[in-house]
């Protein structure tokens, strides 16, 4: 029986997080915009634009990946064991990318909390704390395609990203 085909393999986790990070963004431009500014609108649909862009290069990236073993199945072992690695480590980019801009968004959340109208400040403040979530869940996405180095720096990174999208949001929170 053949292994079944990955290479259309969806990265569902990913594609939720992101969604998530790109509402975070989006709610938070509405927020700046409702609010008159409109540098922190600008700002936050730029963030939005880069969720989405992430998006689509984990799209690429992840069933590559899935795909490695198979591909290089007839390679000797350590050209194998190399080649699969790359794979995933090309995976672990966009989930770490993802972190870092919603630590961003986070930020730029609690931003907002002290700079938009008094009855929106709450939306912004939801607003962080969605996007500490999906920073927190890419930490998971990063680490598990990186399970042949866990010392990794990247890991490292992403949960530095993730620990500072919880700051902001608690941030946030607290502002209201």
């Amino acid at each position: 029986m053949a292994p079944p085909d990955r290479s259309d393999a969806e990265p569902v986790a990913a594609a939720a997080l992101a969604a998530g990070a790109g509402a975070a963004a989006q709610a938070l431009a509405e927020v700046a915009r409702s609010s008159g500014k409109a540098a922190l609108a600008a700002q936050a649909e730029v963030l939005r634009l880069r969720v989405a862009g992430t998006a689509r290069v984990n799209a690429l990236r992840y069933p590559r990946a899935l795909v490695a073993q198979e591909r290089t199945a007839s390679l000797p072992e350590d050209r194998r064991d190399w080649e699969i690695g790359q794979a995933y480590a090309r995976a672990a980019e966009p989930p770490l990318e993802l972190a870092r801009i919603a630590a961003d968004i986070a930020d730029l959340g609690a931003e907002l909390v002290a700079q938009a109208d008094a009855p929106l400040r709450a939306d912004a403040a939801a607003a962080a704390a969605l996007a500490a979530g999906a920073a927190r869940g890419a930490v998971v996405l990063v680490a598990i395609n990186l399970t042949a180095a866990p010392d990794d720096a990247r890991v490292a990174e992403a949960r530095r990203c993730a620990d500072a999208a919880a700051s902001a949001a608690e941030r946030a929170t607290a502002a209201l």
